[in-house]
């Protein structure tokens, strides 16, 4: 197994702030009075740090000292990597602020860009410092980022078994028509009777699509699917346009032409509220215990656990 670190890095780097100290305020004094620590102590710090590099990095000059050129060779490779850890450290501590953390949410593309943002409007005005980064993505994806740490937190359908997830409710699967097609007029409709339909619907590589050609498979046909469309406003606006029917979520919004027909057979995916692994900050915490508890504000892209 390749090594992380030499042995002489993992014992420089507790000490490397006493370097940086002297080579920055030039004095043995000045140095231990910005540390905080006894003239001995950074003395100590320092010799050892020439101890395990093998050079002497400073050399008395009258009653002061001064850098050797190895001296201000290592200052000139380290100071930058002191400073970089510093940023990175302060960057983390306030992210992880109770009052004006940071929480990297995402949500997926079957839930309308209207509710979201109006639940996260709500959660602002109660936690107006916390910085909310937000994505869209497929269900999938979400998942990936919540397991690499990209995300902290991530509304997804399905619910996910690879992360942490608790059932926020289910999304409804229901028919969409044209307001001309034969179908329009009906209170509900079996999946049987879409056997000789022309279907719009996601690509394979989709969850839905998945669920579409499994739910037909059992009630005994394969779906016909010459249109096959990424985003879901625009299955639905050609679904309006006649050139087919569409099995799909509700939209937040009318949309002209468009008529939605129960299905006779319950046909629901659940929704997730799913977090990253790793131990969540308190305002990642302050989130999810606010989406657990406002999921009626999405509207009729949620409903009750059936």
């Amino acid at each position: 197994m390749e090594q992380f670190l030499s042995a002489e890095a993992e014992q420089l780097l507790p000490l490397l702030a006493a370097f940086d100290a002297l080579a920055t305020e030039g004095t043995v004094t000045g140095a231990a009075a910005a540390m905080g620590v006894p003239q001995s102590s950074l003395s100590r710090r320092l010799r050892t740090v020439e101890s395990v590099l093998g050079v002497p990095l400073v050399q008395r000059v009258g009653r002061g000292i001064e850098l050797t050129p190895q001296g201000r060779e290592f200052h000139v490779r380290t100071r930058g990597l002191l400073r970089s850890l510093d940023e990175t450290i302060g960057a983390l501590s306030r992210d992880a602020d109770p009052e004006e953390g940071l929480v990297r949410f995402g949500f997926p593309l079957s839930l309308s860009p209207l509710s979201v943002p109006g639940v996260l409007a709500a959660f602002h005005s109660r936690y107006p410092k916390i910085r909310l980064h937000v994505v869209q993505g497929y269900g999938e994806e979400l998942v990936k980022q919540l397991r690499t740490g990209q995300l902290d937190l991530a509304i997804v359908i399905p619910a996910s078994n690879e992360v942490p997830t608790s059932i926020l409710g289910y999304q409804s699967i229901d028919c969409y028509v044209s307001k001309t097609h034969r179908l329009a007029g009906r209170t509900s409709v079996s999946l049987s009777e879409l056997k000789d339909e022309t279907f719009i619907a996601n690509p394979r590589s989709y969850h839905l699509r998945r669920m579409i050609d499994m739910w037909c498979k059992d009630a005994g046909f394969v779906p016909n699917v010459p249109f096959e469309i990424t985003e879901f406003d625009t299955i639905r606006a050609l679904t309006a346009q006649g050139l087919g029917v569409a099995l799909l979520p509700p939209p937040e919004s009318d949309i002209s032409g468009l008529v939605r027909i129960p299905l006779l057979s319950k046909c629901t995916r659940t929704v997730g509220l799913s977090a990253a692994i790793d131990e969540p900050t308190i305002p990642v915490r302050r989130l999810h215990h606010f989406l657990s508890t406002h999921s009626e504000a999405l509207g009729g892209a949620i409903d009750a656990a059936p």
